[in-house]
């Protein structure tokens, strides 16, 4: 009993012993994701009074209507440096990605830094992608638990893909096809609850 007594002193003593801050985990989802109705999920942990690392997840596996497609999951760690306190003001970091995808049959005339999206209109592709970047946002306290984060992440992406030439269609037009991809990777509104 003088055991027990002794160990749940100790272990009590060394709680006391823990330093007192505030907000160290959060969990967060990107609503500008939801928007595109991609089920989304993120958790940040702190790592020291400035640092932090999050890890989020993005999938969609929904078949929407006229034939098109925007199937995929990805995985995105990070780790953030805060200029001021963790979870609020400006931050910087790195993020690194990593995902399968199907995307085709999504009308648009989009051409941007020597990637034709405009493709995916009449094509489908089918592919995992993997990359890093650097980010930059700024977080909001909204109260006591929320927080309201915008960040916007630049980078490189490495894909390979089999292309097919409409987005039902299960004749292949090419087979593991490499391309890089150099700009834009992140974009986030993000809702957090810190606690």
């Amino acid at each position: 009993m003088r055991r027990i007594f002794l160990g749940l002193l100790l272990a009590v003593s060394a709680l006391g012993c823990w330093p007192a801050c505030g907000q160290r985990v959060g969990v967060k989802t990107n609503v500008l994701s939801d928007a595109f109705s991609n089920v989304n999920i993120g958790v940040e942990v702190g790592l020291a009074p400035r640092w932090t690392f999050e890890i989020l997840g993005d999938y969609n596996g929904w078949t929407m209507s006229g034939g098109r497609k925007w199937k995929h999951w990805l995985a995105e760690p990070a780790v953030r440096y805060w200029f001021c306190d963790r979870f609020a003001g400006h931050f910087i970091g790195m993020h690194a990605l990593g995902g399968q995808y199907n995307i085709g049959g999504l009308k648009n005339g989009v051409s941007f830094l020597g990637t034709d999206f405009s493709l995916l209109s009449t094509r489908r592709y089918q592919g995992w992608c993997a990359g890093a970047g650097v980010l930059y946002g700024y977080a909001w306290i909204l109260g006591k638990h929320w927080n309201l984060e915008a960040e916007l992440g630049v980078g490189w992406v490495y894909t390979r893909y089999d292309a097919y030439p409409c987005s039902s269609c299960g004749m292949r037009l090419e087979h593991d096809r490499p391309h890089h991809y150099i700009g834009p990777t992140r974009a986030g509104i993000n809702l957090v609850y810190v606690f």
